[in-house]
């Protein structure tokens, strides 16, 4: 009795002690067999297209996308995919190994496009559906391909740049009606020409699982946009987070974000390897979130911090509770709206991720601590090696000590986060850009002659090990869930007329998440500030979330002795005309021009009256 009662209560101390530890021991076993799953996929050359194909075979009649009032089935995808394959091979312009461009809407097509690719051993470039002119080539261009499928939305802005890719060699194939298509070929008539019937599996005899199988464009810290590489064996890999959170075979998931995203694209890759059905919007809208979840039986939703914001911040009504959803897999998500959304929402279990497209690690907060991003579990973090590390802001590098390795931040400060590039943990880089990816790398961070991965996000490790988000450092900042480069938008806006130089950096919006754009401008000799000018300038050549918000007129700008732009007072004084001195101005969408910024502007923006 007494041996007993003294192991329960070495037990209750044991848990006291360490509350999390059961969890962290579930969490580790649970991916210790989602690992040896991925390595039996590896060895195998079982790749999701793969899985995809067993699906449809064992449940051809389930519905795999619900899009608006139309339901495709696992068999219907697979025959849809089929006969894109087929058009695109009769084309003679694709091959095994080769890559295509798909700058495609979030519709079903997209679907079936990237299967097509994969029948074919082809790899996608995924472009971002906002970028615009000289980025649209850029990413193009560094993907590789010669083939461009183009959604009929998106057909003006190939055509503002179709004489470049003419010279490029490249074919472009429009997917709307034959009416509107330049010369009246639509690929989407050419296809539903084609057999639906299987494809020989010798079109991609040659794919192994270390091949390309997509590039996702990420605006990383300086330039324009880079192609970030994901393997099939990557693909797999990151596909296999909705089965570490749990998603279960009769789930329906609801993705709201862009397919070219990773969360998007892995999000359906991860529900293929389920397979569950995907009920698929076009764009997010917050007014028909919930009916759409209650239409479709959603029981598992994917975000961003900005989805659960605006969804928290709808009228409420009284079946906000009436939904089946419950769980909800993404990354971004304030603590406050975290809490507003379950107080509102009801039980919905929330795994908040932390990783990058690029990266070679994933954290996840599989506790519900609200607010945390993951936690700093000691198994995993010795299978995936990782530190936070001390970062000198205005320098712009780590700090190392006297034998030059990097020093690691205690308990409660903020670091820079760092993982360790290894066999086990690759980072597989930028295509066609290697300068870009060395400048990810850190050497001699522990130890002499490691090579650690910067994510380039200050974070911080609690007394429990849970892990905040607490920052972005260097050229990059954060709104409306994408990365924006301040090099490529201080790019865009030098080449208006009235302008000489620019720095563009991002400034916190009470009630926003992330950063909003602000730039400072000088302004060429004899010139004077074009409000409407500028405002068009930007229209065209920026996609919405990139463009400056507020503007800052300045007579010179700040730089360093190595001429480096300086921006920590920018930064510091924001767009408060108390601290600034300079000309302020607002973008007004209503009007279509900058304007000078007022403090009435000022309370309608922070009081959430003007969107931004």
């Amino acid at each position: 009795m007494l041996f007993w009662l003294l192991l329960t209560l070495a037990a209750v101390s044991l848990f006291f002690r360490f509350p999390y530890f059961l969890q962290d021991v579930r969490y580790i076993v649970k991916n210790l067999r989602i690992l040896r799953r991925v390595t039996k996929y590896v060895e195998s050359n079982y790749t999701i297209l793969e899985r995809f194909l067993e699906q449809a075979e064992r449940q051809p009649h389930k519905p795999l996308v619900l899009y608006r009032d139309e339901t495709f089935t696992y068999r219907d995808v697979d025959r849809l995919s089929n006969q894109a394959a087929r058009a695109l091979l009769q084309s003679g312009r694709v091959k095994q190994g080769d890559t295509v461009a798909l700058f495609v809407a979030d519709e079903p097509v997209f679907v079936w496009l990237w299967l097509a690719l994969f029948k074919l051993g082809c790899s996608a470039a995924l472009l971002n559906s906002n970028i615009r002119s000289k980025s649209l080539l850029h990413c193009f261009k560094c993907s590789g391909a010669q083939i461009l499928l183009v959604s009929q939305d998106l057909q003006s802005a190939v055509e503002e740049v179709l004489p470049e890719l003419l010279d490029q060699h490249v074919t472009v194939y429009y997917l709307g009606d034959p009416t509107t298509c330049p010369g009246g070929h639509s690929f989407t008539d050419k296809m539903s020409n084609m057999s639906a019937e299987a494809l020989a599996k010798d079109l991609r005899s040659d794919v192994n699982m270390q091949n390309p199988a997509v590039y996702v464009y990420t605006s990383g810290t300086t330039g324009l946009p880079k192609a970030a590489v994901l393997t099939h064996t990557k693909l797999c890999a990151m596909a296999m987070i909705l089965r570490s959170c749990g998603v279960r075979s009769d789930d329906v998931l609801y993705i709201s974000l862009p397919l070219y995203h990773t969360s998007g694209f892995v999000g359906f890759a991860g529900a293929i390897d389920i397979g569950i059905t995907v009920a698929l919007k076009s764009k997010f809208s917050s007014s028909q979130f919930w009916d759409d979840c209650r239409k479709y039986n959603v029981t598992v939703i994917q975000y961003i911090g900005e989805i659960m914001r605006f969804v928290c911040n709808t009228p409420k009504k009284a079946n906000d509770r009436e939904h089946k959803v419950r769980l909800a897999i993404g990354n971004g998500i304030r603590a406050n709206v975290w809490k507003d959304f379950l107080n509102r929402f009801g039980n919905v279990q929330i795994f908040e991720l932390y990783g990058a497209t690029e990266g070679n690690f994933v954290l996840m907060n599989y506790s519900g601590k609200i607010g945390a991003v993951g936690r700093a579990n000691l198994l995993y973090k010795w299978r995936y090696p990782f530190a936070l590390i001390k970062y000198d802001v205005d320098l712009g590098e780590p700090v190392r000590d006297s034998s030059g390795l990097c020093i690691q931040v205690p308990k409660g400060e903020p670091g820079l986060l760092v993982s360790e590039i290894s066999a086990r943990a690759p980072f597989l880089g930028y295509a066609r850009n290697l300068q870009q990816t060395e400048k990810k790398k850190l050497h001699d961070v522990v130890k002499k002659g490691d090579v650690y991965f910067n994510t380039g996000d200050m974070m911080l490790i609690d007394k429990e090990d849970f892990v905040y988000f607490q920052d972005r450092i260097g050229d990059t900042f954060r709104w409306k869930g994408e990365n924006v480069s301040t090099n490529e938008v201080a790019d865009v806006i030098t080449q208006a007329d009235c302008i000489t130089e620019a720095t563009v950096y991002g400034v916190e919006v009470p009630g926003n998440e992330g950063r909003v754009g602000m730039a400072a401008i000088a302004l060429k000799d004899g010139h004077a500030f074009d409000c409407v000018g500028i405002y068009k300038h930007l229209e065209s050549f920026l996609p919405a979330y990139a463009r400056p918000r507020f503007l800052r007129i300045q007579g010179s700008l700040d730089v360093t002795g190595t001429f480096k732009l300086v921006k920590s007072r920018l930064v510091k004084e924001g767009f408060d005309p108390s601290s600034v001195t300079e000309p302020l101005y607002f973008m007004d969408d209503k009007e279509k021009k900058y304007v000078p910024l007022t403090m009435d502007i000022i309370h309608a923006v922070t009081s959430g009256n003007i969107k931004i």
